[in-house]
């Protein structure tokens, strides 16, 4: 008589049948969820739990072994004979319930047997290849980013989720791990061959797949189109850093100004004991370090304060919070005076009883709005204290408060500085930890929330802004400005562990599809500073390869400056440039320089000084690390454009005060050096990773002999009123730079504020 007439048919669930007699153990178990011995075992009380788990296949064994799953593993196959299943069940002798590694097999609908696990080899992902067994790195890891899935690893899901954030080799470990690196590593780890059975261990995801072992790793390398080119320029089309001259201050922000100069300004007890505070650097002295320099002063404590450079007609400075008491509620202004090489003798201007901010901040972001008044958005009350989740205008509307913003109150701390742009639909560009969205610029509610930023392969809760700090640009706009605007951010860290990021990404707020485009950087940053260079290129420089923001928080500086450009394809647009020296750290900053500097053949270091602009101002640095310096030199990043010897064009211009879609001729002196455009970069201040006011516009430009006609960029929103620099380029090469204003002072900031301690130019 067979086995299965020994049970009543009826007894069993709808569905479930008798399958047979199978061998158990000969590569392993062929069901994989023992379930707890049982004394009064019987069929139905083995698929009553399996069913009860949510298992289509039970099985019995050695009398009260029960066991689930759904389908047969490790290429289980039938017994010779049923009647191999010879044990009674511990609950009923009438039934026989397995045997000596042999198992009675129950099954709802058709029974899946897998074969025995092995490593996947097909159905991968994209171009993904199976390389073989590896050991763990000699008493280190292969790779540094882990991923833990304890029910759900496979090659498919851990292949994917490395390619989406450009790695191009991963591996599994102990069946629930993934991790993801490149193959260049493995040697650099120590890593060597293993044998193939020592990577035993089943995908938690898929038990028919093995998912490496014990300190084994299966791994595989992407073998298709590269997932990212880095591009790798030598000799002068490198760039390279230069010492510019000794600073006299460790700057936590630097401002360019229309007057050709850059406003320096530092935290109280930073530096030497006698600090004012602030100074002015007027790099047409270089060679008279006590001429360049202008000592200034204010009267509050500026540390992790907000600029920005107002749109009215003297293109006054603006800087707002500080660090306690007074001061967060400060707004101090400069006038800039004087040009290169003519000393100026205005000062910042400040009082707190006669100005200030509604509510006290430390770390705000501020922006110019298409009216032209000034937004100020975020921060905290005080020094580490309690969030400040709200935002302001200045001038203040008559009968005006703050308005409070949910997203910054549940954000916090993690939001501080965040990033800001009008878009060119008039909405505003809010960029705060992982998040994004795009806010009214009248009511300041929310009009899109945008999908959140992606940060490490391994931690989606890895952030963007202060103190997780990243840094950001907008992406170059062109003629007729019809293209949604794009947004940049690179670099940035985990929360707690301070994992630096090592990919870039972007988005169109605007576009129907903003989805976030990750490429993938050459190196992990943190603390870092973006500028844009006239030619729609972006530079990278400063940070840190490990930790956060903050006194000590930072290690393993990044010395590596990495040239983004976004006209080349996505994930080909990186470029590794020159290396600096000098540590740039927590309080570093960078911003485009535009100033005439006399030739001077040699300074006493014998590195020459350009006279070129275009080139990027690098400051600050004040780690507190007990390991590198307060940094009180200033450098210079000198991009390849002006080091390849070819010409630069020139051109004068007489008007300087622009309209919206107006006609404005330029005189030009062009060299054939390619095609002929121009760029407007706004006024920038630069402070932990955040470049406020950065905008980078090419107009359309049409050429006749030694004239060309600029039409101005249509509408406040494409290009928000305020003072940018404007070059024209021949091919590659830009010119040097004029100030230019457009859109006029809308807001009549040139009669604020009321009080006889601010000077004003008047509208």
């Amino acid at each position: 008589m067979a086995v299965i007439a020994l049970i009543d048919k009826r007894a069993l669930p709808t569905g479930w049948t008798y399958a047979g007699c199978y061998v158990d153990g000969v590569s392993g178990r062929i069901l994989g969820n023992q379930q707890p011995d049982s004394a009064i075992l019987t069929t139905e009380s083995c698929i009553a739990k399996c069913v009860s788990l949510g298992y289509n296949v039970a099985g019995t064994q050695y009398g009260q072994q029960c066991f689930c799953d759904n389908y047969l593993i490790n290429g289980g196959k039938k017994a010779a004979a049923d009647t191999e299943c010879n044990v009674n069940c511990a609950g009923n002798n009438a039934q026989k319930c397995g045997g000596g590694n042999r198992m009675s097999i129950y099954s709802k609908g058709a029974l899946t047997v897998r074969d025995v696990p092995a490593a996947q080899k097909t159905g991968l992902p994209g171009s993904w290849q199976y390389q073989g067994c590896i050991t763990e790195g000699n008493g280190k890891r292969v790779w540094k980013y882990q991923i833990i899935n304890q029910n759900t690893n496979t090659a498919t899901s851990c292949l994917s989720q490395c390619q989406s954030y450009g790695y191009q080799a991963a591996g599994m470990e102990y069946g629930s791990e993934c991790w993801c690196g490149d193959a260049v590593e493995i040697a650099a780890a120590g890593s060597t061959t293993a044998p193939e059975t020592d990577c035993s261990v089943p995908c938690s995801g898929n038990s028919q797949y093995l998912c490496g072992g014990g300190n084994r790793l299966s791994w595989y390398l992407w073998k298709g189109t590269p997932l990212y080119v880095w591009n790798y320029p030598t000799g002068v089309n490198a760039g390279r850093y230069e010492l510019l001259i000794g600073g006299v201050c460790v700057p936590l922000l630097t401002t360019s100004g229309v007057n050709g100069k850059y406003t320096f300004v530092e935290k109280f007890g930073t530096g030497t004991p006698n600090s004012t505070g602030a100074y002015e650097l007027d790099v047409s002295q270089i060679g008279n370090p006590s001429l360049a320099w202008r000592t200034m002063h204010v009267k509050t404590d500026v540390f992790c304060s907000a600029s920005i450079t107002l749109p009215d007609k003297a293109g006054r400075q603006i800087n707002i919070g500080g660090w306690s008491g007074d001061s967060t509620f400060g707004v101090r202004i400069y006038w800039p005076d004087g040009s290169p090489g003519v000393p100026g003798v205005n000062d910042w201007q400040e009082n707190v009883k006669e100005l200030s901010l509604q509510k006290g901040r430390w770390y705000p972001s501020a922006m110019i709005m298409t009216n032209g008044s000034i937004l100020v958005v975020g921060g905290e009350i005080g020094s580490n204290s309690a969030a400040q989740p709200n935002l302001e205008l200045l001038p203040r509307p008559a009968g005006a408060g703050v308005v409070n913003c949910e997203w910054l109150q549940r954000t916090d701390p993690l939001n501080l500085y965040p990033f800001l742009a009008v878009l060119p639909s008039g909405g505003i560009f809010v960029g705060y930890y992982n998040e994004a969205r795009i806010l009214d610029p009248v009511t300041f509610n929310t009009i899109k929330t945008l999908p959140n930023l992606p940060g490490a392969v391994n931690n989606d809760g890895a952030g963007r802004t202060y103190p997780l700090e990243g840094t950001a640009m907008l992406l170059p706009q062109y003629a007729p400005f019809t293209a949604p605007l794009g947004i940049l951010i690179c670099g940035g860290s985990t929360v707690g562990a301070g994992i630096a990021l090592d990919n870039c990404i972007s988005s169109q707020p605007e576009a129907t599809n903003n989805a976030w485009t990750l490429e993938r950087m050459p190196s992990q940053r943190v603390i870092s500073c973006m500028t844009a260079l006239p030619d729609g290129t972006y530079m990278i420089l400063n940070g840190a390869h490990q930790g956060a923001a903050g006194f000590g928080l930072a290690t393993s500086p990044n010395l590596n400056a990495v040239l983004y450009d976004p006209s080349k394809p996505v994930n080909q647009r990186m470029s590794i440039m020159a290396n600096t020296t000098i540590a740039r750290l927590y309080h570093s900053e960078a911003i485009l320089m535009m100033e005439y500097i006399p030739c001077i053949a040699m300074r006493s270091d014998n590195m020459l000084t350009q006279t070129r602009s275009g080139r990027v101002l690098v400051s600050g640095s004040d780690p507190q690390d007990g390991k590198n310096p307060e940094e009180y030199r200033v450098e210079v990043f000198v991009p390849p454009y002006l080091l390849q010897g070819r010409p630069r064009p020139s051109f004068t211009i007489a008007n300087k005060n622009w309209g919206y879609g107006a006609s404005i001729p330029i005189n030009v002196q062009l060299n054939g050096g390619g095609a002929t455009r121009v760029s407007m970069l706004g006024a920038e201040s630069s402070t932990h990773g955040n470049t406020m006011g950065q905008r980078t516009l090419f107009p359309a430009v049409s050429c006749a002999g030694t004239t060309c006609t600029i039409t101005t960029p249509p509408n406040k929103n494409v290009c928000p009123p305020g003072w940018y620099q404007l070059f024209l380029l021949d091919g590659p090469t830009p010119s040097m730079s004029t100030w230019i204003r457009i859109g006029g002072d809308p807001a009549g900031l040139g009669n604020w504020p009321p009080g006889p301690s601010f000077k004003k130019p008047g509208v």
